[in-house]
């Protein structure tokens, strides 16, 4: 056998080699995305997750502290760059925060927030901030008449997700909630509700 041909077959069998070893090293790997590693856990793409809480605060210009467990459901998409995840969510919350004092009761039926987010991946762990849109109802109460307003206001937090398992992520958030006051006509007071929320969460990512 010439040199030429054997120069060739030992390029041939490098070439298959190299191309086995690259296939081993991606099998069974989390997805990558462009700027990304590869085998680097990937944040990009949509998501939907459900959620349990605690919130916990105060009614403006009345001496109510209506608190109580919250629940519900969030959805988002997320942008990745290297390191650096940004990215939008929106959720909706069913709240049992209420209080009774003296002849008020004030309760926060419900909640929702539309937000931005960013953050910084160390592979499969995201540390983030976020903020942005709040709205809710504020239901008053008093001497047998009820009131309901609808406020808006804003929200600002931080949390921390992690993924566990293909396509799921877990995540622990405080975000501090502002629902502006409106006018209530059975407490003759301005009223709006502001607290805090901590809360953790499921996500799934598609």
């Amino acid at each position: 056998m010439n040199k030429s041909v054997l120069r060739a077959l030992v390029l041939i069998a490098a070439g298959w080699t190299m191309s086995a070893q690259a296939a081993d090293l991606n099998y069974g790997r989390a997805p990558y995305t462009v700027n990304q590693p590869l085998n680097a856990y990937s944040w990009a793409g949509p998501y939907l997750g459900g959620n349990l809480g605690y919130a916990w605060g105060s009614v403006d210009n009345n001496p109510t502290k209506p608190s109580g467990f919250a629940g519900g459901v969030q959805a988002g998409y997320n942008w990745q760059n290297g390191p650096w995840v940004f990215g939008v969510e929106g959720d909706i919350q069913a709240s049992g925060a209420e209080q009774t004092f003296a002849p008020w009761k004030f309760s926060n039926p419900w909640f929702g927030t539309l937000r931005g987010r960013a953050g910084y991946a160390l592979n499969n762990v995201l540390f983030y901030g976020t903020g942005g849109l709040a709205f809710g109802e504020l239901r008053a109460t008093t001497f047998g008449l009820s009131e309901s307003n609808t406020n808006a206001g804003w929200t600002l937090g931080v949390g921390a997700e992690m993924g566990f398992a293909p396509n799921w992520s877990a995540k622990v958030e405080y975000l501090y909630v502002d629902l502006n006051n409106s006018n209530f006509v059975v407490t003759g007071a301005s009223n709006g509700y502001r607290f805090g929320l901590i809360r953790a969460g499921v996500n799934y990512h598609f």
